[in-house]
C-alpha cells in the first residue's frame, strides 16, 4: 500500500541569499515535505520501527537549513539528497522551500522551489 506523508509548514530562520545582508540578518524559511513510500508493513503492525520516521526527516531538513547556501535550489538539493541518503527505499519525494518576505524591492508573501525525485 503507497501512503503519502507529508511534513508541512516546518519553519525556521536561517540564513540563505544571494544579498550579504541576507546572510547577516536572516529571514524564516517553510518547508514541505512530500514523501511516498510503501506503507503496507507498518499499517499491518503498528510498530513505529516498521514505519518511516518523520523525526529523522524533520532532522535532515534542520541540518540542511542551518548550512548557508546563496540558492534556494542548492539548498532543495542538498535537502532532498540528505532524505533518500537516510530512505533509499522512498518511492518518491517533493521537498518545497519557501524565502519568506524575499528582497525583491516590493510586497511578496515568499518565493519558493520545489522540486521532485
Amino acid at each position: 500500500m503507497v501512503g503519502v506523508i507529508e511534513l508541512e509548514e516546518m519553519e525556521f530562520y536561517a540564513y540563505h541569499g544571494c544579498f550579504k545582508e541576507e546572510q547577516v540578518v536572516g529571514n524564516r524559511f517553510l518547508v514541505k515535505v512530500t514523501l511516498e513510500t510503501d506503507c503496507t508493513v507498518a499499517a499491518e503492525t503498528d510498530d513505529i520501527s516498521d514505519a518511516l520516521n518523520y523525526v529523522s526527516v524533520y532532522e535532515i531538513v534542520r541540518e540542511q537549513i542551518m548550512q548557508t547556501s546563496h540558492l534556494l535550489e542548492h539548498l532543495n538539493k542538498r535537502i532532498i539528497d540528505g532524505i533518500y541518503q537516510k530512505f533509499p527505499e522512498l518511492l518518491k519525494a517533493t521537498v518545497k522551500v519557501s524565502k519568506m518576505n524575499p528582497p525583491m524591492g516590493g510586497q511578496m508573501k515568499c518565493v519558493s522551489v520545489t522540486f521532485s525525485r
